[in-house]
C-alpha cells in the first residue's frame, strides 16, 4: 500500500512527461457488470496513459450475461489479455476470475469491497496533510457497505483512527472486524455527533448502493439523521477535510452547502482515481 502511495504520487507529478511506459504492447479487459464514471473513465485513461490498450466489456456485452461461468470467461481472457479490471456485484467472482485467468486481475468495485477507491481517498489525504497516521477518519452512513469495509482493512494497516457512525441495522460486519484484528483501531458508533468530534476527515457516500434501489425507502427512513451537513462539520476540527467518492446525492447524504464548500477536496479526490490506478496497475505488473 505504501509503495502504490508513493508511486501515485510521482504518476500524478510526471502525468505527460514519463517515457517509461510498463505496459506498452499490452491489452487489459475491463468486465462491468456494474454502471461507472470515474472508474471506467480513470482506468481506460490509465491504461492508455502506461502504454496499453482496454478493451470495454459490459457483462452484456460477453456470454457472462447469458450464464457463463466466471471461471470460463477467465480461462479465454487469460489466453487473450494481459490484465483484466472488474466492477461486480459478487467478491467470488473477482477472486475466481484472479485463480483461473492467472493475469493480473484488479477488483475495481464488489458488494464488499472497494480498495481502487480507498487508496485514493488516503493519497488525497495524504497529499493535503501530509500522512494519514495518528489521523482521526470518520465515516456517516451505511457501516455495512463496501467503502467502510475497505477503511477498515486500511486501519489495520496505515496507524489512524477510523470511527463509523451508522444505524444498528447497518453497522460495520463483526467478520470484517476480526479480519482487521486487533491491532486496529475501529470505533464503531450508533451517534454521528459522537463520531465527528475531532475527528480529521469527514467521509460519507450514497445511502442507496448500486443493487440496493428497492430498500430506498427504508434506508433513508434510517439514515436521515446521518448526514454531513454544517452541525457535524462543526464539531470536527477546524482544519477538517470532507470528502465524498461520488455520485452525491445532495439533501441526503451531504448537504449542498457542505458538499460545494468542501468542493475542491471532492474533485480532487475523483481526479486522483486516475492517478492511483496507474500506480496500482504499475505494482501489479512489476
Amino acid at each position: 500500500m505504501k509503495q502504490i502511495l508513493e508511486n501515485t504520487a510521482m504518476f500524478k507529478r510526471e502525468r505527460g512527461s514519463r517515457t517509461l511506459l510498463p505496459l506498452k504492447g499490452q491489452t487489459w479487459g475491463m468486465i462491468f457488470a456494474k454502471s461507472s464514471t470515474r472508474t471506467r473513465v480513470s482506468f481506460e485513461v490509465g491504461i492508455h496513459e502506461l502504454g496499453g490498450n482496454a478493451i470495454f466489456l459490459s457483462t452484456s456485452d460477453i456470454q457472462l450475461g447469458r450464464g457463463e461461468l466466471i471461471k470460463d470467461t477467465a480461462r479465454v481472457l487469460g489466453r487473450m489479455t494481459h490484465g483484466c479490471v472488474i466492477r461486480t456485484f459478487k467478491q467470488q467472482d473477482v477472486e475466481d476470475f484472479a485463480q483461473y485467468s492467472g493475469i493480473p486481475t484488479v477488483n475495481a468495485l464488489t458488494d464488499w469491497e472497494h480498495p481502487c477507491q480507498i487508496l485514493t481517498d488516503i493519497f488525497t489525504i495524504e497529499e493535503k496533510m501530509h500522512s494519514i497516521q495518528g489521523k482521526v477518519v470518520t465515516f456517516v452512513g451505511d457501516g455495512a457497505c463496501n467503502i467502510p469495509i475497505s477503511w477498515a482493512f486500511a486501519a489495520a494497516k496505515l496507524g489512524f483512527e477510523l470511527r463509523i457512525a451508522a444505524p444498528k441495522e447497518y453497522q460495520l460486519p463483526d467478520e470484517v472486524l476480526k479480519r482487521a484484528g486487533n491491532g486496529a483501531n475501529i470505533y464503531c458508533t450508533t451517534d454521528p455527533k459522537e463520531a465527528a468530534k475531532g475527528a480529521d476527515v469527514l467521509y460519507t457516500d450514497t445511502w442507496i448502493s448500486m443493487g440496493k434501489e428497492s430498500e430506498s425507502a427504508q434506508r433513508i427512513s434510517l439514515l436521515k439523521n446521518y448526514q454531513i451537513n454544517k452541525e457535524m462539520v462543526s464539531l470536527a476540527n477546524k482544519d477538517v477535510m470532507v470528502l465524498h467518492c461520488l455520485p452525491a446525492y445532495r439533501g441526503k447524504e451531504i448537504t449542498e452547502e457542505i458538499f460545494e464548500q468542501f468542493a475542491g477536496n471532492i474533485f480532487d479526490q475523483a481526479e486522483n482515481r486516475l492517478h492511483t490506478q496507474k500506480a496500482i496497475m504499475d505494482w501489479m505488473t512489476d
